[in-house]
């Protein structure tokens, strides 16, 4: 028995080490008085319990030693032994709340809430009384949809120190009080999403955006209105939904519509003497058994009035003439490649063949008949598809360049595959995102509506753009239309980009040849450098064409965009 205590003895301070981790503090102290008297210590009972608290455990404090006298001055203190970290606030190295007597207090978070700004930045110092804060309002996560003019906007996601949609409609909802301001300084505060993203300048009937809302704003009877009170006109929020708390703007949309707008005069073959139109005949002259396209035997260029003319007489020639019946049907034909699930990897930037991403589905592809407006025929194309890739206007100009060129549609075929090729980007212009679809989640909202009233809180209404089709039909015409055939008939954006085509003499076009196979020489391999690479132009970016001289051009724009991450072009895809 005995030694079984030596033991005990020799082990404390293990047996001491584990009740610390078990947040059970034990005190002993040098027992070697009591070995030597060959007589067991006397027991101390427990001095003191922590009980009674709705802990998940109880906390005691243990003592365990011979009897003692203590001087005057003494004091019983606890043992030296540390204590872990806890929860309840600061402690000792025993385990005791520390005492703040004599300390001054702690103002460092004073009335400070969770995600709000910084108050220091604001002009508010430590310590100084402040003005009491407003009361937070219930949110809802919501569904806002909106259509706008991207003219004078850097796209439609939000993005520091440049105009954009986002931007501009989250602002505006911060002034309305839709969005407090104890949000205002971070959009992720309130879970914003988009449907669909659009680039620079380019146009949108209907898009949504969803976020967490304030819905009951005091004083205000209609909150939309409010906020449209706000925005600028070309900006516009048809209305609101309250949408399910897991809804996704981006995933929950099941496809989206978009459409483009171009001049007929485009489909005109290349101009007879152009570098294109030389580099096209020599590479056409390499192949045994093909007769290459003879652009001066159409009957625009071979006209009298398109020899020796200017580039301004030769716009105003191209508005007057009218496309045939035949090459719409080409067009059609030529658009029904695009439909079904395909490798779009050469109709965007930053992504490598083999990426799983790449593979879309395009539903329909819808060509509409050419309508005259002004001097100017027009004819616009319908693509409705699952989603879309950043540049998605490279499938405009790969549609285009085919046609008017005479080259086999199987072209299309063939930019699906492996080989790497520069398809330049149609003006951002002519595109317009129509709205997204939501199909799915209309279904099952529709499905749990069954069985409740409209007035209960679980009611959620469908996401529906045909209630607002007045207004938004008023807005396309007024700010899409007219805008963008202003735009045309005063700067011929389009004839200016095709010019740059026609002026292009290089190889990086080649796949555009009476076979309709990609040559070798029109194909880029990565870290390799092409010897006199297409250039693209930025003003072709733009839907809004101040008065200057000289356009920059984007030289590194495509090696630029391949470095974004994947991440980063997932979210700049709609």
């Amino acid at each position: 028995m005995w030694r079984l205590f030596q033991y005990t003895i020799h082990r404390a301070p293990l047996l001491s080490k584990t009740l610390r981790r078990r947040n059970i503090h034990v005190m002993y102290y040098d027992l070697q008085d009591s070995e030597q008297s060959h007589s067991p210590p006397a027991k101390r009972p427990i001095t003191e319990v922590q009980a009674g608290s709705s802990e998940s455990f109880k906390r005691a404090r243990i003592e365990h030693e011979p009897e003692k006298t203590l001087d005057a001055t003494e004091h019983e203190g606890p043992s030296d032994t540390p204590a872990a970290d806890t929860k309840q606030g600061k402690r000792d190295a025993a385990g005791w709340a520390k005492s703040r007597r004599g300390k001054a207090k702690d103002t460092k978070n004073k009335g400070r809430r969770r995600g709000t700004r910084d108050q220091d930045k604001d002009g508010e110092k430590e310590g100084e009384e402040q003005s009491p804060r407003a009361p937070r309002l219930p949110k809802k996560q919501s569904a806002l949809l909106i259509g706008f003019c991207g003219t004078g906007c850097n796209g439609m996601q939000i993005q520091p120190d440049v105009r954009t949609i986002e931007g501009v409609l989250f602002d505006a909802l911060v002034r309305a009080g839709a969005v407090s301001s104890d949000n205002a300084d971070d959009p992720v505060k309130v879970n914003l999403g988009r449907a669909a993203r659009t680039d620079a300048g380019v146009h949108a009937a209907g898009n949504l955006v969803s976020m967490k809302l304030i819905t009951a704003i005091p004083g205000v009877t209609d909150w939309v209105a409010r906020v449209n009170e706000e925005l600028p006109q070309e900006i516009r929020v048809w209305g609101s939904v309250r949408v399910q708390n897991s809804f996704n703007a981006r995933m929950s949309c099941d496809s989206r519509k978009y459409t483009y707008f171009f001049p007929s005069y485009l489909l005109i073959p290349p101009k007879p003497g152009s570098g294109f139109q030389r580099a096209y005949e020599k590479h056409a002259q390499s192949m045994q058994g093909i007769v290459p396209l003879d652009s001066s035997a159409h009957s625009f260029w071979s006209a009298p009035e398109s020899h020796s003319s200017t580039p301004m007489d030769d716009l105003l020639h191209k508005r007057s003439w009218r496309i045939s019946s035949d090459q719409v049907e080409l067009i059609r034909r030529t658009a029904n490649k695009f439909e079904g699930t395909h490798n779009f990897h050469n109709f965007t930037v930053g992504r490598e063949f083999g990426d799983r991403s790449n593979q879309r589905h395009m539903w329909k592809i819808e060509i509409s008949d050419p309508a005259v407006y002004g001097d100017t025929e027009w004819i616009s194309v319908l693509f409705h598809g699952q989603s879309f890739m950043l540049h998605q206007r490279k499938m405009m100009s790969a549609l285009i360049l085919s046609c008017r060129t005479s080259t086999p549609s199987q072209v299309i075929d063939e930019l699906y595959g492996p080989r790497i090729v520069m398809i330049p980007k149609m003006p951002a212009l002519g595109l317009l995102l129509e709205y997204p679809i939501f199909d799915s989640y209309n279904k099952k909202v529709t499905s749990i509506n069954e069985k409740l009233e409209p007035s209960h809180p679980d009611y959620r209404p469908k996401i529906d753009f045909e209630k607002y089709r007045e207004s938004i039909d008023a807005f396309k015409q007024t700010f899409i239309y007219d805008n963008m055939r202003c735009i045309e008939d005063r700067d011929g954006v389009f004839d200016a980009w095709m010019r740059s085509i026609d002026s292009y003499g290089g190889d990086d076009l080649l796949y555009l040849n009476p076979r309709g196979i990609i040559p070798a020489a029109a194909v880029i391999k990565k870290g390799e450098k092409r010897e006199n690479p297409f250039k693209e132009k930025r003003k072709f970016d733009l839907t809004s064409f101040p008065d200057k001289q000289g356009t920059p051009t984007i030289e590194d724009d495509e090696e630029t965009e391949s470095k974004l991450n994947k991440s980063r072009l997932e979210d700049m895809e709609g």
